[in-house]
């Protein structure tokens, strides 16, 4: 069983910057890919961006050159840094072990003047 607590959202102004981190629990974090979505009001989850087990990283087209996802094995932690953000990026912020049912409660970002 893994439990993934998100942390780091908050109130930012547009260009500002968080970092959200994504906690889990169990010993098999590790092989596990690990992702980030978002869900807007009124609008499904999405992707923002994944990290394989060896580090390999992929990003939606919105968030490219603005987000940077890492994960810490020795913690079992992954992060997402959020850069140069905008209005649009308001939303509550999902980590999601990849392939498998867990799912952390979100975390929320919002983003205004």
């Amino acid at each position: 069983q893994v439990q993934l607590v998100e942390s780091g959202g908050g109130l930012v102004q547009p260009g500002g910057s968080l970092r959200l981190s994504c906690a889990a629990s169990g010993s098999i974090f590790r092989i596990y890919a690990m992702t980030w979505y978002l869900q807007a009001p009124g609008k499904q989850r999405e992707l923002v961006a994944g990290i394989s087990s060896g580090g390999s990283t992929n990003y939606a087209d919105s968030v490219k050159g603005r987000f940077t996802i890492s994960r810490d094995n020795a913690k079992n932690t992954v992060y997402l840094q959020m850069d140069n953000l905008k209005p649009e990026d308001t939303a509550v912020y999902y980590c999601h072990a990849l392939g498998s049912p867990h799912w952390g409660q979100g975390t929320q970002v919002t983003v205004s003047s």
